[in-house]
């Protein structure tokens, strides 16, 4: 979802300063009185605004989670040092007022916003900063696993058990100072912090709760009583329910620091099916949705409702897993590719306006190659491609998500149907494995090597080309199934770049890598799409989902 670039890559030759941008938590108004998604009259106490969701949220605890329902509900409860600016991907102050970055680039220092508190009472203060810190430093075992904290060990690149990655402490010089020091240059750190998973959580509550106390295996992890039942950050909304495969319940928080809004309680009802979540907004059982379906969009228009797009900062994929034999021949992932006939599925499946992808990254994003290897649709240069390998009677597992939509995947199983019908024209069976998006799916994907072909794909997290290709490539994993020191020192090397023109020319040549190895194939960039009933204003649409309801106005 990146579009602009940021402002803070790239800076290590002196400190940066950030401060005087708005995030989007301080709008909205209060309202005497407003009607409900059903029709009945309201009062301020109780504006409810319901809004669906495709799946349940895998935690309530954002640390252990790198999913957009999750995040979606995460987003109302919590908040990190960093937001962003309103409808970009550029990083904003919001618990930190202001940051200076050293000249070497190894220690950050942010300037913490006074007279806030976590939803429990407790202060957020310097010492609440760094015993965040630590503890996603210090997560062992299950929990320090890609299923769980995922987003940790991809920024940090490791945890302190495992020798550790780039952060190296935290300090609390005063109440509202905390610094961040690292062994090592880590130039997207600003606008990472921007992501739920690093969002401030109540160390009183992680403690009372146990919150790291994760049982289970990487491939199915059992949360503890923290992660669904007693999330506590500083956000406008407080929990209040979860009824896992029913609904999330919100309430405002009365003690917010910022600007508490007109929505008082916030339903998210769990509707897996994109027909049903159209049809719950046609009966007026809800306010809004995400993942309109594309054949529903001009519909719902001409109906009356409000469609809001945004960017396509993402993209789809077909994951291929090296460590199957098979899958690990470049000439059987090259007939792969070429099989696939992108544009028919992109006409077919997803929203108008969607880009046929021909990089992991979108072309917004810099870093972005014209140079690389596109793979047109060619079924005859596939057939041949497989006869060369020996495998022109081939066989591969093809696991697909089901009961979900994605803002990259809004119907998962047209996507695997026009895919299969594309690669058995090649000769290639496949062995369909479907199954439930949460928690099934990703834990298969993400924790273990029992996949072959898989659909999957990304919303940028924050605007930087390694929450892109790093995320994917920068290191060994189970969901690729392969290993490139090659490749993962040249990410490595893009990532540190001080210089942005010598940082863009060596993701370039990374995309143009990447693709040469057709390490999975990049589908394409869809335009998500959101509905909402008429009388709801100021949906704060964002290219990263970073959308928090206190900014919502319910006029009718």
């Amino acid at each position: 979802m990146r579009k602009v670039r940021l402002t803070v890559v790239g800076v290590a030759a002196a400190s940066l300063v950030l401060a005087g941008c708005a995030s989007d938590r301080d709008g909205g108004s209060d309202a005497s009185s407003t009607t409900s998604a059903d029709g009945g009259a309201t009062t301020a106490e109780e504006v409810v605004f319901t809004f669906a969701s495709s799946n349940d949220p895998a935690s309530l605890d954002p640390a252990f989670a790198s999913d957009g329902e999750s995040f979606r509900v995460a987003r109302q409860m919590f908040e990190g040092l960093v937001g962003t600016v309103p409808g970009t991907a550029d990083p904003a102050p919001l618990l930190a007022e202001t940051w200076d970055v050293s000249e070497d680039g190894l220690e950050y220092t942010f300037n913490l916003k006074s007279d806030v508190t976590f939803h429990d009472g407790t202060d957020f203060n310097a010492e609440a900063v760094c015993f965040n810190f630590e503890r996603w430093n210090n997560f062992t075992g299950v929990a320090a696993t890609e299923s769980l904290s995922y987003y940790w060990g991809k920024v940090n690149g490791g945890y302190a058990e495992t020798g550790g990655g780039k952060y190296a402490s935290c300090e609390a010089p005063d109440e509202a100072t905390a610094v961040i020091k690292l062994s090592s240059p880590l130039p997207e750190l600003v606008a990472a912090m921007s992501l739920p998973a690093f969002s401030m959580q109540s160390p009183t509550a992680l403690a009372e709760y146990d919150a790291d106390n994760v049982g289970g295996a990487s491939d199915a992890p059992v949360l503890p009583e923290y992660a669904t039942a007693h999330p506590t950050g500083t956000g406008p909304y407080i929990f209040e329910s979860w009824s896992p495969g029913e609904n999330v319940t919100l309430a405002r928080n009365p003690n917010y620091w910022g600007d508490a809004g007109q929505i008082t309680k916030i339903v998210f009802p769990v509707i897996s099916d994109a027909t049903a979540r159209r049809q719950a907004l046609e009966a007026g059982d809800i306010d809004g949705l995400d993942l309109v379906g594309p054949a529903d969009v001009v519909a719902l228009e001409d109906a009356g409702f409000t469609i809001e797009h945004r960017e396509p900062f993402n993209v789809l994929y077909l994951g291929m897993n090296q460590a199957v034999p098979e899958l690990a021949d470049v000439r059987v992932r090259q007939a792969i590719a070429y099989a696939v006939n992108k544009q028919g599925l992109v006409d077919s499946t997803l929203p108008e306006g969607t880009l046929v992808a021909t990089n992991f990254v979108p072309p917004s994003v810099r870093g972005h190659s014209d140079d690389v290897a596109t793979y047109d649709y060619d079924p005859e240069k596939a057939r041949a491609l497989l006869a060369e390998a020996g495998m022109s009677d081939l066989t591969l597992n093809f696991t697909y998500p089901t009961n979900v939509s994605r803002p990259y995947m809004p119907t998962p199983e047209q996507t695997f149907e026009r895919i299969a019908a594309d690669l058995a024209e090649v000769g290639i069976t496949v062995e369909a494995t479907p199954l439930p998006w949460n928690p099934e799916y990703l834990d298969r994907i993400q924790g273990g090597s029992d996949h072959g072909l898989h659909l999957l794909g990304w919303t940028g997290d924050y605007n930087d080309t390694y929450n892109f290709i790093g995320v994917f490539f920068g290191q060994s994993s189970a969901e690729w199934g392969f290993d490139n020191p090659e490749l993962f020192s040249a990410l490595s090397a893009a990532r540190v770049a001080s210089d942005v023109d010598e940082q863009t020319s060596l993701y370039e040549a990374a995309n143009v890598s990447i693709m040469e190895q057709v390490l999975g194939v990049p589908i394409a960039h869809p335009v998500p799409s959101l509905a909402f009933r008429a009388g709801i204003e100021g949906y704060p649409a964002s290219p990263v989902q970073d959308e928090v309801y206190n900014v919502i106005t319910i006029t009718e």
